[in-house]
Parts: structure tokens; C-alpha cells; sequence
């Protein structure tokens, strides 16, 4: 039987609990050959999902720059100087627009990003309705504007949001390599909160961040044991940017981030895993490992935030290529 462990719960740090899963038992996931791993995670996809669909997903910045915290990997962040300038919150009209050209290239999911620390409530009242604008179009609606307060989410659900997205990042242990501006538990507050104003979350990570193997299966440990898991669950690879502290961090291997994949897959088996942002530096062999060790999601587009991201045609190619079709 496996030892009590000491996990973070939304609202709280608990005392020592039995999770559904330890780290140790990540880890074990983490550690087996390959091709057992693959195995373990398509059983466990094919037992919830159609393994040929793919739900597309785009991200829109809406507000960029000028962002108060230090997040190590961030070009948006005033404390790292990488170029990108603070710009105002983006027009309802435009945003409307890249929502409805998103529909019209294949996305099912419109999601909008805000480099805010947390919206004040006069910040909110606009993407409020934003939120109604595009749920009107028949999309469906996620937002990411940091830490939220009390009373922020039921208003972004009564506008019509499906979707809240805020990342854990990584492991607890290895959060405060790399951000010091905001706890780990500030993070788990906001979720706690969107989860009781009955949004869907959207929580993952980030892998390559100078993180050891065991912060990675800390991160999925954490993310599995939230009750009950994320509906959506985004694996990033870091997209290094010049200027941030993270650059020049080596880049993770493929094989590596497969992994993180599958173990995401089996621990979360009916989540929507989202392979996203680093999907630029990946060749069209490694993005097909990432489906076949359990991904089903993908933000779609030419951009994610502030970073690039393969264009539509690519991945039309690719997924044409795999017998592959959009939800």
C-alpha cells in the first residue's frame, strides 16, 4: 500500500491524504518503456474517446503586455524585457471578428487571453461581453485572465463562458524556481472558485522549464488529484523567448514530452489533453507520437498569445495526412 502523501486540494493544504494517484506512481508511469507507456494510454484513450477526432481550439490575446508578474517564461511580464509592448484591451468588434474567422477555419473552442494578474471589475465588464459575442456565434467560450476574486466567476458563467483556464505550471516543489509573485495556493484558490461557480476548468503545465522528472509527474499528480479533474488539460513545451529567465534552458526532448502526455492521458482518461504551445518547434512525426500517447485537443492558428503556432494549412496537412478529423 502506498504511503500517505502531502497534496495541495482546491481551498486548502490538506493534511496527509491517499490520493488517486502519488508521484510515485506517476513517476512509475513515467519511467516505463515506451512502448508499454503508449499502450497503457491508447487503452485508456480508446475507452472514452474516438482516437481519429480532434477538437481545434484558438487562442486570442485580448489584452497583451503590461503584466505585473514575474513568471520566468513569460514575454508578457513589465519585469522582462523582450519586447512586447503593454497594448489596451482589443475592441469587441475584433474580437468578434478572429472568433468568427476561427469558426470559419474549423475551431470549435474560442479561447481569450488577458496578461492581467486579475481582472478589476471594470476590466471585467467588457470581456463579459465579449464572452456573450462569441457564444452567440455557436462557439464555445474559454477565458484566461488570471487570479479571479469572489463573484468574478458566476459572472463570467452567467455571461455564458464554458471554459476557465488557469495552469499549475509545474510541480509545488519547483513553482518557486519560477514564479515568486504568486503562491502556489493562489493558484488552487482560483480554481476553487471557478469550480463553484460551475465552470469547466482548464488546468495543465508547462515541460521544459529546467524541471526534473519527478516535478513533471508532481505536476500530473496534482492535476489528477484535483476533485474531479480538469475537463481540458493543456501540455505545453516551453516556447523560449529572448529576454525571459528561462531562456536558453534546454529544450525537452520529444520522447520526454510524449510521456508527459501519456501520463496525463491515463491519470485524466476522460479529459481533453491539448497538446499546445512548443508545437511550432515540433516536427509532424513528433505531434503524431503526442495523438497517439493519448492528446486530443490543439490550439489552432497562428499564434498562441504572444508566440508563434503552425498555421492552419499545416495542420490541416497533418491531420489529413493521419486519417485525423475535427470534433
Amino acid at each position: 500500500m502506498n504511503a500517505p502523501v502531502t497534496v495541495y486540494r482546491l481551498g486548502k493544504r490538506a493534511a496527509p491524504v491517499n490520493p488517486r494517484w502519488t508521484v510515485e506512481q506517476v513517476q512509475a508511469l513515467l519511467d516505463l518503456p515506451l512502448p508499454e507507456l503508449l499502450f497503457r494510454a491508447q487503452t485508456a484513450h480508446r475507452e472514452h474517446h474516438d482516437p481519429a477526432r480532434v477538437q481545434l481550439s484558438t487562442l486570442l490575446s485580448i489584452k497583451t503586455g503590461g503584466c505585473p508578474e514575474d513568471c520566468g517564461y513569460c514575454p508578457q511580464s513589465v519585469r522582462h524585457s523582450t519586447g512586447v509592448e503593454d497594448q489596451d484591451l482589443m475592441a469587441l468588434d475584433a474580437v468578434l471578428a478572429a472568433a468568427t474567422a476561427a469558426k470559419a477555419a474549423g475551431a470549435s473552442r474560442f479561447c481569450m487571453g488577458a496578461a492581467w494578474r486579475g481582472p478589476k471589475q471594470k476590466d471585467l465588464e467588457p470581456v463579459l461581453e465579449m464572452v456573450r459575442a462569441v457564444k452567440a456565434l455557436g462557439l464555445e467560450t474559454c477565458a484566461t485572465l488570471g487570479m479571479l476574486r469572489d463573484g468574478q466567476a458566476e459572472q463570467l458563467r452567467e455571461a455564458g463562458l464554458d471554459y476557465y483556464n488557469h495552469n499549475l505550471d509545474t510541480s509545488p516543489e519547483f513553482y518557486g524556481d519560477v514564479i515568486h509573485t504568486r503562491e502556489y495556493q493562489d493558484r488552487l484558490d482560483t480554481l476553487e472558485r471557478v469550480r463553484n461557480a460551475g465552470l469547466n476548468v482548464c488546468c495543465g503545465g508547462i515541460v521544459g522549464m529546467g524541471e526534473q522528472v519527478r516535478d513533471r509527474a508532481g505536476l500530473i499528480a496534482q492535476l489528477a488529484n484535483l476533485d474531479p479533474y480538469p475537463e481540458s488539460v493543456p501540455i505545453n513545451a516551453l516556447v523560449q523567448v529572448e529576454g525571459t529567465p528561462l531562456h536558453g534552458e534546454a529544450p525537452v526532448d520529444i520522447l520526454d514530452f510524449v510521456r508527459v502526455i501519456a501520463a496525463a492521458r491515463i491519470t485524466m482518461p476522460k479529459a481533453f489533453v491539448r497538446l499546445s504551445a512548443g508545437r511550432q518547434q515540433m516536427s509532424d512525426e513528433g505531434q503524431a507520437l503526442c495523438f497517439l500517447a493519448g492528446a486530443n485537443s490543439i490550439f489552432y492558428g497562428e499564434k498562441l498569445l504572444t508566440t508563434g503556432n503552425p498555421d492552419v494549412a499545416r495542420d490541416t496537412a497533418l491531420l489529413g495526412r493521419l486519417g485525423m478529423q475535427p470534433l
